[in-house]
């Protein structure tokens, strides 16, 4: 007496997880094992009129899926191989210098149009008009902004300096 063959999805449904399982106790990536094994199960599914009709249409799955994990792992140590001779030394930067610091934190005390005025002009080297035209405010305000934000920023670097701060 001869039986149909399971279908696709009978045997999807049955062994998906069995299989995942397997190569997630072997390689020890369940997202891979679950990638290699849905692989696996969609080269059967282009095949299935020719695999269905093997004795054991889950072992040919197995076999692929097991393929696939090895030549993964494979082509990830052959690539980390080729990254460890690649080792290029990185220049080390040097953090921000003490001044660098007591003049950021010293801008954060300014109010919003006088720090953007002064970070505009003195670190965009913006001149007054063209801050003026973005800024939408005379060129009187952007100067008096410069003004009053230099003198904020010189009493706030002395009083640092003074405690041992940043000159």
């Amino acid at each position: 007496m001869q039986h149909d063959p399971p279908s696709f999805d009978e045997v999807y449904a049955a062994h998906f997880a069995d299989l995942t399982v397997q190569l997630y106790a072997y390689f020890g990536d369940r997202q891979e094992a679950q990638d290699v094994v849905q692989e696996a199960f969609c080269r059967a599914f282009a095949r299935w009129k020719t695999i269905s009709g093997y004795d054991d249409p889950v072992a040919w799955i197995r076999r692929v899926a097991w393929n696939l994990a090895v030549s993964r792992w494979r082509r990830a140590r052959t690539a980390l191989g080729f990254l460890r001779g690649q080792r290029i030394a990185e220049p080390a930067a040097e953090g921000p210098s003490p001044e660098r610091i007591a003049l950021v934190a010293a801008l954060g005390t300014l109010p919003p149009a006088q720090r953007r005025a002064v970070v505009l002009h003195y670190l965009a080297d913006l001149p007054t008009a063209e801050i003026a035209q973005r800024e939408r405010v005379t060129e009187a305000a952007v100067r008096s902004n410069l003004h009053r934000g230099r003198a904020a920023l010189a009493a706030q670097l002395k009083t640092s300096d003074s405690r041992g701060g940043a000159a």
